[in-house]
């Protein structure tokens, strides 16, 4: 499974290209970016594709030089849990 990106989204499709996971993120300011939604296909969880989901968009922000504000449960659950992640968190 390859992680794509799209407008203000990263994805994750099966082999027959259809779509089994999403994060979705908005730009809440110029240096600020929201995680908004999370989603895996029941039949895909445990597979730590919404790991991989949320770490698509934290290395986007850091490349980009911007914090995240965890606003999904999953999000906020994966910055709980992932030190390194709380130091791009906004906390402002």
């Amino acid at each position: 499974m390859e992680i794509k990106e799209g407008k203000n989204r990263f994805y994750v499709t099966d082999a027959a290209g259809h779509e089994i996971g999403e994060v979705t993120y908005s730009a809440v300011r110029d240096s600020v970016l929201s995680i908004d939604h999370t989603v895996v296909d029941p039949q895909y969880r445990g597979r730590q594709i919404a790991q991989q989901l949320i770490k698509a968009v934290v290395d986007k922000a850091v490349g980009d030089h911007k914090q995240i504000i965890p606003a999904c449960s999953y999000a906020k659950a994966q910055f709980a849990r992932v030190k390194d992640y709380q130091q791009i968190e906004f906390k402002g």
